[in-house]
């Protein structure tokens, strides 16, 4: 018996999805988006977030992600959520078929900053992230390979009190729909060292 996400549960499940080998794989539904008010004053709490609930304030969680976008701004990664005014996304989103963005948001009471670098699109997307936490800080990385990380940012949560849920979304915040198959999860002892 598959019980890799026995402990896992929904928010906004989206129609299609299927659980097989420690894999999960969806579709999105057009309209779908997290985002809180900064800049464009919308407020968008609809997309798609499979994730555990955890209480440890040290770990490390871990996934790879595969997609193929179909329309600007689809993304899949990896998520943290308190509540609706408190989280935090990093993915890839499609822009054009020459530029993408890697990227995160972090939302804090109510108002999301975005942080971005532009990267090449490709045809299909294939990325690994690698989250720690200590506390209220965390530490996102992403990976080519699943075995050399690069940092790209370090945050803070301020409502990460005690327990959070985290694990993979996906979205579309048009109206495309595409497919996402997440794998390689991973939930251990955190990688990340306290600083002196």
């Amino acid at each position: 018996m598959d019980n890799t996400f026995d402990n896992y549960s929904w928010l906004n499940p989206p129609e299609s999805y299927h659980i097989l080998d420690g894999e999960l794989s969806l579709t999105t539904q057009p309209g779908t988006d997290f985002w809180q008010q900064t800049h464009y004053g919308f407020q968008n709490d609809n997309g798609h977030l499979f994730a555990l609930q955890t209480s440890r304030l040290t770990f490390t969680y871990a996934l790879q992600t595969r997609y193929t976008p179909q329309g600007k701004y689809d993304q899949a990664g990896i998520m943290v959520y308190i509540d609706t005014e408190n989280w935090f996304k990093a993915s890839i989103e499609y822009e054009n078929e020459t530029i993408s963005r890697l990227g995160s948001v972090v939302t804090n009471l109510g108002f999301s900053d975005w942080a971005t670098a532009d990267i090449e699109t490709q045809l299909e997307v294939e990325i690994y992230y690698r989250l720690s936490r200590r506390s209220k800080d965390f530490l996102i990385e992403q990976s080519k390979d699943g075995y050399t990380y690069q940092q790209m940012r370090i945050f803070h949560l301020d409502q990460a009190n005690s327990a959070i849920r985290v694990g993979m979304y996906a979205c579309s915040p048009l109206e495309s729909s595409f497919n996402a198959l997440f794998s390689n999860i991973r939930l251990g002892a955190c990688v990340c060292e306290p600083q002196n």
